[in-house]
Formats: C-alpha cells, structure tokens, sequence
C-alpha cells in the first residue's frame, strides 16, 4: 500500500450540489463573505475564524498542508458557483492510514441542507476508497449539540470523551467528543448517506 502521505494532495471533490476544491490565498473574500453569512464567528463553542482573521486562518491552514498534517478545502455551492465554508482532512495519520474530517464550516444560508450531506459523503470516499483509511475521525464541542447530531446522523459511532482537551478562546475548558467511522462500517455508512441524498433529506450540518 502507498502510505498516505503521498497520497493526500490537493484535489478536487465535486458532486450534484458541492464542490470541494483545494484551499488557496483567492479564496479570502468568498470566505469571508460567508462567514459574514449569519455571523459565525460568535459561536463561543466553536474555532470559526472572523473576517479579519480569515488571511491568517488560510495561512495557517496552508502551513498544515505543507506540513504533511492537513488537507484543506474550500466549500463551493453547485451551480452557483458561490464560497460558502470550509472543512479538511487533518491529523492525518499516514502509519494507519487514518485521518480525521474537522475544521469545518459552513455559511448560515446552506446549513441544514444536501451541501452538508454531500459534502461527507464524497470526503468519506475519498478517504476510504482511494486512501484507504483504517479509519475517519470526527471531534466536536461535548456542547456543540447540533454538530453531535449531524456526526451521529452520519453513522459514526462515539469512542469517548476527551475531559478539559483544550482551552477555548474564551479561557473556558473544553470536553471534546471523539467519533469514528472504521472501514469495515464503511459500505452502510455510503448507502445510508446515498439514500439520503435521494430521499432530498436536509441533516444538520
């Protein structure tokens, strides 16, 4: 097997309704018109940049990626053609392989739609079927109630609970939720998330 890390470089996942593309330093102001796009970066709980710190965001992003440590997307609507987020493949392990889908989000105004759901649908094959992960990690806010439902509502499963993990922007301690997809689960997680992409249905994002 060719480990991962000469695997995952930038490319590009499309489907019917997302587009995800490699991160580059152009995409600043359609990011940050979409983080303008119901205020995101108040969200206490959650690590989303605010408009004068999205350079430094995409900076740092791009430092993982040369790093070995991240790959970073931007989030397009199809077919508008619209920037409305940001999501990666991070921690990539390249030993297992394994890597975990995190740093994600998404404008107010596509939230709660297919984006969503298409959006995981294609990083999730990618990882398993073309990086061939033993497994795909999801970590959130133990608080974060709306990102635990959508991550359940994927198919993946909690391994645990990482007390007083990390020191938020605020100073307050966070719990952090661990859940993983592994790759024998992998063939019911696609066609539950392909029959939902069918059924029109609109998951929390």
């Amino acid at each position: 097997m060719v480990e991962v890390s000469t695997k995952i470089r930038p490319t590009t996942l499309a489907g019917e309704h997302v587009e995800l593309v490699p991160l580059c330093a152009s995409h600043e102001n359609g990011l940050i018109g979409a983080v303008n796009d119901g205020n995101l970066w108040q969200l206490w709980y959650t690590s989303i940049p605010a408009p004068d710190r999205m350079r430094a965001e995409i900076e740092r992003r791009l430092a993982l990626q040369a790093a070995g440590s991240m790959a970073p997307f931007t989030v397009i609507e199809r077919p508008s053609g619209r920037i409305v987020g940001m999501t990666t493949y991070m921690n990539i392990d390249a030993a297992g392989p394994r890597v975990e889908i995190g740093s994600t989000w998404y404008a107010q105004s596509v939230q709660r739609t297919q984006l969503n759901t298409e959006a995981k649908l294609l990083l999730l094959t990618h990882a398993f079927e073309v990086l061939e992960c033993l497994a795909v990690e999801f970590r959130t806010h133990f608080l974060n109630h709306q990102s635990r439902r959508a991550i359940e509502r994927l198919g993946a499963k909690l391994d645990g609970v990482l007390r007083s993990h990390q020191r938020a922007s605020n100073g307050t301690l966070r719990d952090t939720c661990v859940y993983s997809i592994v790759a024998s689960e992998w063939p019911t997680v696609r066609s539950h998330l392909e029959w939902k992409l069918r059924r029109n249905d609109t998951p929390a994002s």
